[in-house]
């Protein structure tokens, strides 16, 4: 039986179609990103928004809070997308359940943004911080951003005895038949 999720916040059929062709991964990857965060996020329940594994590490409440909040911001201000104000990000009360459908209404619209983009939008260099990139670059960077702070909390998952679900592929707890995890030599070597 083939990998299926057991929740998924943005099916393959609510992602845009976009105008720039080459660009249609980025759409689709944004989405399963984001399916990805809202899998771990769904792991934790609102007992635990307190849990940090070390007194020096965000506790998970934090990192929601971060998730959206820097997305908001990397949205708006480096890829010019029309965001809410950063006052209306969060949820009030922040439960796990309203950050995981706060992070999926924020995404949405910047799908249908991301479609309606030419290649030359994607190619237009802007402002990163203290530097200049394109905006493929800036829309990576956040791609990636966001995978750190997902894989941190499996970590935290890990920690605290509990599941982690599949977001790439096979975890301890989630396995499949057709999974041919690279654990050796001769895996690594298939063609």
């Amino acid at each position: 039986m083939p990998l299926t999720y057991a929740y998924t916040a943005i099916r393959d059929d609510q992602v845009p179609v976009g105008v720039e062709p080459l660009m249609q991964h980025a759409l689709a990857t944004y989405a399963s990103e984001t399916n990805k965060v809202v899998s771990v996020w769904r792991e934790f329940s609102d007992d635990d928004l307190a849990y940090r594994p070390h007194p020096r590490a965000s506790s998970v409440g934090e990192i929601l809070k971060h998730q959206l909040l820097s997305e908001r911001r990397f949205f708006g201000e480096f890829l010019d997308a029309p965001e809410p104000p950063p006052g209306d990000v969060l949820p009030t009360p922040l439960t796990v359940r309203s950050a995981t459908d706060r992070l999926v209404a924020l995404a949405l619209p910047r799908l249908s943004y991301l479609a309606a983009q030419p290649a030359a939008w994607w190619m237009t260099r802007g402002a990163f911080f203290d530097v200049e990139r394109d905006r493929a670059w800036i829309f990576w960077r956040r791609v990636l951003h966001t995978a750190h702070h997902r894989t941190q909390l499996t970590v935290y998952l890990r920690t605290m005895g509990r599941a982690v679900p599949a977001t790439y592929g096979p975890t301890a707890d989630v396995q499949w038949v057709g999974a041919d995890a690279t654990h050796t030599v001769e895996a690594a070597g298939r063609k």
